[in-house]
Order: C-alpha cells, then structure tokens, then sequence
C-alpha cells in the first residue's frame, strides 16, 4: 500500500500578483509591503499637492479626468516582474518596478516579514535567481536600448556588477550547483535596422558564463529554435524550453496584396493594443473605459512572455479552465551529461526543478507536479500564470 506524498509549498507570478500556496490550502495572495508604502507616500503627496493640481481649470483633458476618474483616485504604477524561491526555509525574493523605481525584496515565514535588498531608479531588473549554497543573487539587467546583461549581487553587498556585455538580450540566469561562480542562462542577439532601431530577437541560444574568468561557453544553438529558462541539477542534467524559432514565413502574391490593404487599419490597431498592454500591466487600467466591471480591468488575457506576446485563447462557448495558454510545441526538455535529449513535458511556459528531482511546470493557465516516478498531478487552475517556483522548506 502506498503512501501519497505530500504536496509542496509553492509560489507563482500571475496578472502581477504573488501568490503562494502551501500542501492542500488554497492559494493566497502576498501583498509587496514596500509597494503599499510607495502607494501610501504618493497618496499623501496627491493629497498634500491636491491644490495645485488642474482642477481649478475643469480641463476635460486632465490626466485624472483621462481615466474618467477623479484625480485623488489615481492608480500608482507598481508592478511586480519576477519571482525565485530564495536561500532560506519559507521564503522568496522577488524584483519590483514602480516608475523609474526598481527594487529587489525578500519575503520570509511565507509572507509574515519582509526585506529590502536592494533598490535603485536607474536600473530595470528581472529574472532574479538565488544560489541556494551562497545566498547570492543572479538577474537580467534591462537596458532602454533594447538590450539586457546578466548582473550579479553577492550576498551581503550593496551594489551589483554587471557580467555580460553587447547588443544581445540576456536572461533568465541560474546558477550551476557546485560549479563555483558559473551560471547558465539564455541569450539572444538583437536585430536593428540602419537607423539602430529595434526589429526582433534573433534565436535565443544557452550559455555558460564563468563570474570569475569571464570565460563564455555556449551549450545549445540552433537556428531554427529558441531555447530558454535552463537549469542545471547536481547530477549534470540540463533542463530548459525549446520552442520554434519564427522565421520569415513563404511570400505569397496574394497574403502581401490583402496586407497591403489592410496595413493602415493594423497598425492602428497595432498601436492602441500595444499602448493598451502598457499601460493595463503598470497601471492596472486600460485605456479603454467602455464595458465590463472594474474587476475585470487586470484581466489582459495577454502577457509578455520571453519576448513574445502571448494571448488567452477563447474556446467556442465557455472559456475552458486550466487549457493550455502557449503551444505544444513548446516543451520542456531534459539532456544528460552523455548529450541524450528526452522530452519531459508539452506546453510549457515555466518549470522549477527541487533539489529531490521533482518538477514544477505551468502551461499558463494550470500548475502541474511531476514526480520522479513519472507521476502527474496538477496543483491548481488559475488563469495567466507566468512564474512558478518551489519554495524551501
């Protein structure tokens, strides 16, 4: 007779909400108590400031009266962009954005207290990792020209250093067990016209990085793939996502005539959607004021995820729960010392592996558990879920 397992303790990224859900307890929400206090001091400063603001001229066009809303009613802007199970039992750390602010933090005993790492506003930061052996902290480094290097901040440090360098897009960094100061992590370089302007992501590609020799190895590359989010086990098993890479589809006569025609009309539309994703990820409003409650407004049914934007699909009648939000062809794969390749999993947006091999995955919409044994069990169904990682216990 077998004994059932018990579940872990678990937390997950979704619509810009941490939330944390321990054995069979529903899932709940930590709320940032940093970003309640930059809420509270630009309420109090709105409140302070109420007078000099344009009301007294009943300018329709007033950023408040934009929002179809007074102006003490504001939303403040504060997003949280990445979470990781951090060093210590029952805790996570987590980046924060907030305007031009950014800030790293760490929450302990599952949401009880919380800790301010580091802070800065100059500098964008996500894909934060941390070294279970050292306690020091791994993360993307967003720059305003469209590139991101891989940063480091050891532990008990104030400051980071920046490792990587170049017009490559740089991400989603893990540090390699019992290597010293490796890490792995993907990486892309970044496509620009003549004018140096942004075009696209070329394949991203796997690389290994020595912090200390700055010795740079790359792992897996192909042009007719992306890979992303590696991790790698004690035992030498690399783990990561391998998608289709979006090349340049076949020229037909007739598909480049209809867009032609229809060019004007998409990139109006492609505009407003792009500025309407904006602003309803850092401000919790669209910029539509027309139609369904406010509790639906954090609703996007779409996300960024590793440069692509991935839409909630829309079944015939009723949205079906938990259905899978990225392709199959997205899967999760495991390759051996030896250089054989397995597939683990179909459908796959995000994984985190525990130190007993067992696997964390979601498809967007659903949390899964796979054993060691082989074993499935789906955790939870919540919709537009971007992160999920093991919390220590």
């Amino acid at each position: 007779m077998s004994t059932e397992q018990p579940k872990p303790t678990i937390a997950y990224l979704a619509q810009g909400k941490i939330r944390i859900k321990t054995g069979d307890e529903p899932a709940r929400t930590i709320d940032s108590a940093f970003g309640n206090s930059i809420r509270e001091k630009t309420v109090r400063s709105q409140q302070k400031h109420s007078w000099k603001s344009g009301e007294k001229d009943g300018s329709p066009f007033s950023g408040a009266m934009l929002w179809g809303r007074s102006a003490m009613g504001a939303d403040i802007p504060l997003a949280i962009t990445s979470i990781c199970g951090s060093r210590e039992p029952g805790a996570l750390v987590y980046s924060l954005e907030s305007g031009s602010l950014c800030a790293l933090l760490e929450v302990t005993q599952l949401g009880a207290e919380e800790r301010r790492l580091w802070n800065d506003n100059r500098t964008q930061i996500r894909h934060v990792s941390v070294s279970r052996a050292t306690g020091d902290l791994v993360f993307s480094v967003i720059h305003e020209n469209g590139t991101a290097n891989i940063g480091c901040k050891l532990h008990g440090e104030g400051g980071f250093k920046e490792l990587t360098e170049g017009d490559s897009f740089d991400t989603a960094p893990r540090w390699l067990p019992d290597e010293g100061k490796k890490i792995i992590f993907q990486s892309a370089g970044v496509g620009r016209n003549q004018r140096g302007q942004f075009l696209k992501f070329g394949p991203f590609s796997l690389q290994q990085l020595d912090a200390e020799s700055a010795e740079m190895t790359t792992l897996l590359e192909d042009s007719r793939f992306d890979y992303l989010a590696p991790q790698v086990l004690a035992d030498g098993r690399m783990f990561y996502i391998r998608r289709p890479y979006a090349e340049h589809e076949r020229i037909k006569p007739l598909t480049v005539l209809k867009d032609i025609v229809l060019f004007p009309f998409r990139l109006v539309f492609a505009i407003f959607q792009f500025l309407n994703f904006f602003s309803a990820a850092f401000t919790g409003r669209k910029l539509t004021s027309a139609g369904g409650p406010k509790g639906n407004e954090m609703d996007l049914k779409q996300m960024m995820i590793w440069g692509n934007l991935v839409r909630a699909r829309q079944p015939g009648n009723a949205e079906e729960e938990g259905a899978d939000l990225v392709p199959k062809s997205w899967e999760l794969l495991c390759r051996t010392k030896e250089g054989t390749t397995k597939t683990i999993a179909s459908a796959v947006l995000a994984y985190d592996i525990d130190t007993d091999g067992n696997i964390l995955y979601t498809n967007g919409n659903a949390v899964f558990l796979l054993r060691p044994n082989g074993q499935k069990e789906c955790l939870l169904r919540e919709r537009m879920i971007q992160q999920v990682f093991f919390i220590p216990s």
